[in-house]
């Protein structure tokens, strides 16, 4: 599978004459969509002296041979498994042509921009630039307007196309905030008060049910979720992790959501005791907070801290809180404008020279909104991040296919490409093919939670490393079913699954209970640390990008879900089944079967 062709460089032609006569190129349309995604409406025209951040994202020529690496490496069967590759290799690899830079140092000098207003990427392969919607205008033959969206009153400036000289179509991937209304919202649900539900029970009594790997969990597990049930559910009870062999684990945060750390001391009085008086490396990027009143704490930063770092302590951790800024206000004239986190936390974690070997995320949106150049770019990110030894998981969604509506009548399943037709609406970047995505499960036994996001990409191929796997379990469907409404082809999600359902929180001060994959993906991303920690004990790598290992031999330490089904679009969605399927992956963990099996692995 290629994300990302490479692109034919006409450098000679580009660069024919000294002096590429920009002004009077003719502007050809780079990138339009048909209009703004179902929910967004056009209002005003933006101001001509709002300042916009424009990231540009310059072609990576030897990609390529960056994914040949990941699979390489990442291959327990490969001789070069876990030979990981630097900062510096990865930045070799995925740094643009000279003659691009060249060419587009000098568009950019031709409207005014020089070097030192220009703010570049490790790999030099992006460029920021922060300009005014006149300028904007200018550059890429284009009007910006500010679009509201209906349901949360939420004001962006964007517009729904841009052109670029001809000159420069080979040499730029894409420009953002252009035609991107992706809002990559935390997946959660509402936060339930504990006293509203059921008191607590964090004790044995109350008796035990039969785990999936055999042994006893307390039955309180069932209406009340402690990292103690998770420890036992996926029997790691015993397992105690390293603060000094090196192994970390990252979470992360965007678009305001802060970890509130009174909360996160109380949760650990109350669910792990050990941890108490510990804490996390914060880091800031791109101006992102970590405001500490009570009344700034965010369910789904409080949600992650307290789980991941309760249950992996004392390995240690890192918050990475990235600013998405604040929405376009016309009222507040708010100085910059956008909500596209990912490129941001991609420009720093891959600046870094040492990263976390787990890093969990519990934020997308539907894959529709992102357009696809920017997903192919933001997903060759997680790709290098995986040949660098980080394993990436993020939460599948909690829509089911799409909506998480079954009825037909009410269902808001709908194409964004002009034809409105009903479509199950994947997740991003939850479908992209160099992450491992986390489905929810609940109860024990467990089944599939009904919310679990799961299907099928419309951007990108289906891996081969999942094609035994994905094709054995579309051969079980009934011929013609859903026809139409996914792409059989695409890669398909989630890999892997975890408890979703009743974790108890603490959140400005008082017990809680949420439910959401976000609460999957940080619970799976702490056994994958423990399981990097049992490695790096003996001296072995860590476990990098997982899916190769995961669908060649890991699925058989996981616990198979069969029972469930996930609703949306007017559906009743997918059914949990034998095997892979696109709403649990292959399962949750048996801790134990595999740290034996990473353990015997090279």
């Amino acid at each position: 599978m290629r994300l990302i062709p490479l692109l034919g460089l006409p450098f000679a032609a580009a660069l024919a004459s000294a002096a590429v006569p920009f002004k009077g190129c003719q502007h050809k349309v780079k990138e339009s969509i048909h209009g703004p995604p179902r929910g967004w409406s056009r209002h005003t025209p933006a101001p001509k002296h709002h300042m916009l951040e424009l990231k540009i994202a310059l072609p990576q020529p030897k990609f390529p041979e960056l994914e040949q690496h990941l699979w390489e490496v990442s291959d327990p069967s490969h001789a070069r498994y876990g030979a990981h590759l630097s900062k510096e290799e990865t930045d070799a690899l995925t740094a643009p042509h000279p003659e691009t830079l060249d060419i587009v140092n000098e568009w950019l000098a031709s409207h005014g921009l020089a070097e030192e207003s220009l703010i570049r990427s490790s790999a030099n392969d992006w460029v920021t630039i922060r300009v005014p919607v006149g300028l904007a205008e200018e550059m890429l033959d284009t009007t910006y307007h500010v679009y509201k969206h209906a349901e949360t009153g939420e004001r962006i400036v964007r517009t729904t196309s841009y052109s670029l000289p001809e000159i420069l179509h080979d040499h730029v991937d894409l420009i953002q905030p252009t035609t991107m209304f992706a809002r990559f919202k935390a997946f959660k649900s509402t936060l339930h008060w504990a006293n509203q539900v059921q008191p607590p029970v964090l004790s044995t009594s109350g008796g035990t049910i039969t785990g999936p790997a055999g042994n006893q969990v307390d039955a309180s597990c069932n209406s009340s979720v402690t990292i103690s049930c998770l420890r036992q559910l996926y029997n790691a009870v015993s397992y105690n992790t390293s603060a000094t062999n090196g192994n970390k684990l990252g979470l992360t945060g965007y678009l305001g959501q802060y970890a509130n750390n009174m909360d996160l001391q109380q949760f650990y009085q109350l669910e792990n005791p050990s941890a108490y008086g510990s804490n996390y490396t914060f880091v800031s990027i791109n101006g992102g907070l970590n405001n500490q009143t009570y009344a700034a704490a965010g369910i789904e930063a409080n949600l992650d801290t307290q789980f991941g770092f309760g249950l992996t302590w004392p390995t240690p951790g890192t918050f990475y809180s990235t600013g998405g800024e604040p929405p376009f206000d016309p009222d507040l004239l708010t100085p910059t404008d956008t909500n596209e986190p990912y490129s941001y936390w991609l420009d720093y974690v891959l600046s870094q020279p040492m990263l976390p070997q787990a890093i969990s995320t519990s934020y997308g949106d539907d894959e529709q909104t992102v357009p696809f150049t920017y997903a192919s770019r933001v997903c060759a990110g997680m790709a290098v991040l995986g040949v660098r030894g980080v394993s990436v998981m993020f939460s599948s969604g909690d829509f089911g296919v799409g909506d998480g509506d079954a009825n037909p009548a009410t269902q808001i399943c709908y194409s964004n490409d002009g034809l409105n037709v009903t479509k199950f609406l994947p997740a991003f970047p939850a479908s992209c093919p160099y992450v491992t995505a986390v489905g929810g499960t609940v109860n024990i036994p467990e089944t599939a939670v009904f919310f679990s996001g799961g299907g099928f990409s419309n951007y990108f191929v289906r891996p081969a490393y999942q094609e035994v796997a994905v094709s054995e379990y579309l051969a079980k469907l009934a011929p013609g079913t859903y026809e139409g409404l996914y792409t059989p082809y695409g890669r398909a999600y989630p890999d892997v699954s975890a408890q979703g359902q009743n974790f108890l929180i603490v959140y400005q001060g008082e017990t809680g209970y949420v439910g959401g994959t976000s609460c999957s993906s940080p619970t799976f991303t702490s056994f994958v640390s423990m399981l990097n920690d049992a490695r790096l004990n003996v001296g072995k790598s860590p476990l990098g990008f997982l899916n190769p290992f995961l669908y060649s031999s890991g699925y058989t330490a996981l616990n198979d879900i069969t029972v469930g089904n996930n609703p949306g679009c007017g559906t009743q969605g997918f059914n949990a089944t034998t095997g892979w399927d696109p709403i649990t992956g292959f399962g949750t963990p048996n801790f134990e079967k595999l740290e034996a099996l990473v353990l015997s692995m090279p």
